[in-house]
This record gives C-alpha cells, sequence and structure tokens, in this order.
C-alpha cells in the first residue's frame, strides 16, 4: 500500500527492492509537520549508470537528500531539480545522459552528464506539497456547502462554532473554540458567524496572516465591524485585506451559490498570489546554485556534499572525482569561466 502511494505508476512494476522504511517514515513525518519535500524515483537506466529502476529518494525543501537514486554527478543534478519542483509544486520527468541530444523529448528535463559518469538514467520528481487548509467559522447553510467543495478540492477544512453539530461536516473537522495563535498561518478563512462572535473570529484570523479572509455580511454591517476593529486596535492596512461581502460577485442568492462564488474567489486569490510569489521571488523558484568548476555541470549549494575553498571563495562539486582533480591543480580550473557560489 505505502509503495503504491508513493511510487509513480510508471515505475511500479520494475523496481527492484521495497521503498527503505526509514523514507516512509520520513515522508509521514513530513506530511504530518506540513512541511514541502520531493519524492525521487528511477524509472529508466542504461548500464554504467548506477542506479536501478526503482531506487527512491527524498529531498527535503531544505536541500536534505535521503535514499538513494544514483551517485555523484546524478545525485547533484537531482537535487537541484528536486529543490525546484518543490518550489514550484510542479512535478518533472528528467533525463540525465552523456549523448549530446540523448534526452531531447517534448516534455522531458535533459539534463547533459558533461562529468565522467556514464549511461543515462531517467527520474520522476514528484513535489508532495500541504494540503492548503480552509478555515470556516459559523455553521450556516453556505458554510456546510464551502465546507463538503474544499474537501473535495483536496483542501482540509476546520469549521470552529461551539454549536456545531459534527454530523453536518462529514468532510471537516469540527473544533469548539480555538486560540488565536493555534490558528493555522496562511489559511484561506471565512467567517460566518452571522453576528455571533465575529468581531473575535477576524481579530484571531488577521493574527495570522491568513491568505484569504472573507467575511459573509452586509456592507453596512461590515462598516459597523470594522469600526469596532480599529477601536480594538487593528490596523486599517490589516481590515484593508479582508474582504467583504466575500465570494465573487455572480449574482449568487443561495448558500450554494454563495459557496460557489466564495471558493471561486479563493480559487482566484491563490492563482494570482501564486504567480506574483514566482515573479517577485526568483530565489524561491530557483534554488541558489553554481557550477562545477571541473566539469561544468550545475550544483545546488543546499545540500551540496562536496566542496572545497581556495584564497577564501567557496567552490562546490558535483562529485568527489571532481573535488579532487580541483584541489590537485586549482589554477588550472580557475579560468574566466568558473563560478563560486554565489557569484
Amino acid at each position: 500500500m505505502w509503495r503504491a502511494a508513493i511510487l509513480p505508476a510508471v515505475a511500479r512494476e520494475a523496481y527492484n527492492e521495497p521503498v527503505r522504511p526509514d523514507l516512509l517514515s520520513l515522508a509521514a513525518s513530513l506530511v504530518e509537520r506540513e512541511e514541502r519535500f520531493a519524492l525521487v524515483t528511477v524509472v529508466r537506466r542504461e548500464p554504467p549508470s548506477s542506479a536501478r529502476v526503482g531506487d527512491v529518494a527524498l529531498v527535503t525543501e531544505r536541500g536534505e537528500y535521503h535514499g538513494w537514486a544514483g551517485g555523484g554527478c546524478t545525485r547533484s543534478s537531482v537535487l537541484l531539480e528536486a529543490m525546484r519542483a518543490i518550489a514550484d509544486g510542479e512535478p518533472r520527468l528528467l533525463s540525465l545522459s552523456p549523448e549530446p541530444e540523448g534526452g531531447r523529448r517534448p516534455g522531458v528535463v535533459f539534463l547533459p552528464m558533461t562529468c565522467e559518469s556514464g549511461g543515462t538514467v531517467e527520474i520522476y520528481v514528484e513535489p508532495v506539497l500541504p494540503a492548503a487548509r480552509l478555515l470556516l467559522f459559523g455553521t450556516s447553510p453556505a458554510v456546510r456547502v464551502l465546507a463538503r467543495i474544499g474537501h473535495a478540492m483536496g483542501y482540509r477544512v476546520d469549521v470552529v462554532d461551539p454549536d456545531a453539530d459534527e454530523a453536518a461536516f462529514p468532510d471537516a473537522r469540527v473544533q469548539r473554540s480555538i486560540a488565536a495563535d493555534a490558528l493555522p498561518r496562511c489559511a484561506h478563512v471565512l467567517v460566518a458567524t452571522m453576528g455571533d462572535r465575529d468581531i473575535e473570529a477576524i481579530e484571531a484570523a488577521l493574527s495570522r496572516s491568513p491568505a484569504y479572509l472573507g467575511v459573509i455580511a452586509s456592507g453596512k454591517r461590515f462598516a459597523q465591524l470594522r469600526e469596532a476593529l480599529l477601536a480594538r486596535g487593528v490596523s486599517r492596512e490589516a481590515l484593508g485585506r479582508v474582504t467583504a461581502p466575500a465570494g465573487l460577485d455572480i449574482g449568487a442568492r443561495a448558500p450554494e451559490e454563495i459557496a460557489v462564488s466564495i471558493m471561486a474567489q479563493i480559487v482566484e486569490r491563490r492563482r494570482s498570489a501564486h504567480a506574483e510569489h514566482a515573479e517577485k521571488s526568483p530565489a524561491r523558484v530557483q534554488p541558489r546554485e553554481t557550477v562545477d568548476p571541473v566539469c561544468g555541470m550545475s550544483v545546488a549549494v543546499a545540500g551540496a556534499r562536496h566542496s572545497a575553498e581556495v584564497l577564501g571563495v567557496a567552490y562546490y562539486f558535483c562529485c568527489a572525482g571532481c573535488r579532487s582533480k580541483f584541489l590537485a591543480e586549482p589554477a588550472r580550473f580557475l579560468g574566466a569561466g568558473s563560478k563560486a557560489a554565489g557569484s
């Protein structure tokens, strides 16, 4: 069961050994802590590659590499691509080959193997990201529908209300109350308490930097809430991030229509924020990397196993062999084309 859960379908029929239990435990722990990581699986190889079909590794967002999907140069390239996949959330199929055109196929990321390692290996990288959080205050009919929609879309749904009937929310975790510091950060939040504890709910949600905060309230009612929240010390800037009334203007009236309009607005904001973040923060999508001065392969600085310092400058290598060659004759490799980390 675990094997089927973490291996891509293309590799399930040809693996050699079971996934190491420690990788399964680590993956479960990262999921529980809602941390990003990537699963790396060898799906094809041609000798003399040391990797075998079905070999599996796990890469964390911090660049920690666990397991085996090939040694030396393969490991360095896979680490770099896995960190990119974690950052952008997109899976990819990698082809590492010494042949100049050997891996150029539509949909495949070709990584030329410029080091001395031989053979060809193809590796599937699948990012595993935490489920988006949907936090709902209240138990109105629209909230009940929204909880079902959120669950169907893969959100982790929490409903907060002291009088909530768990039977009415089979797809959500029901909480009678929740402390402000226990609210998930960057969640998508809807306050639909209909005048009961809405001030406290909005204030608590704003303290946790929500990705979206909508309130089901009329313009007149929210103006009253806004003045009350200002009096409690909530900043005008924070209140400017609140959407009220919640939902896209599609003329929704029925609870089901209101729920659809709110979820559509959440999706719109989520996609827009992702695109804006990627544009303004290229460092997150493109991990800090450098070039091996010996063979020219790209190396991720985070998680790099082989490095050396010459004249106060750090250099990183795809494998121990390149490092040894560099240290034996550093002047040979420190030409105008070489790059140190951060250069």
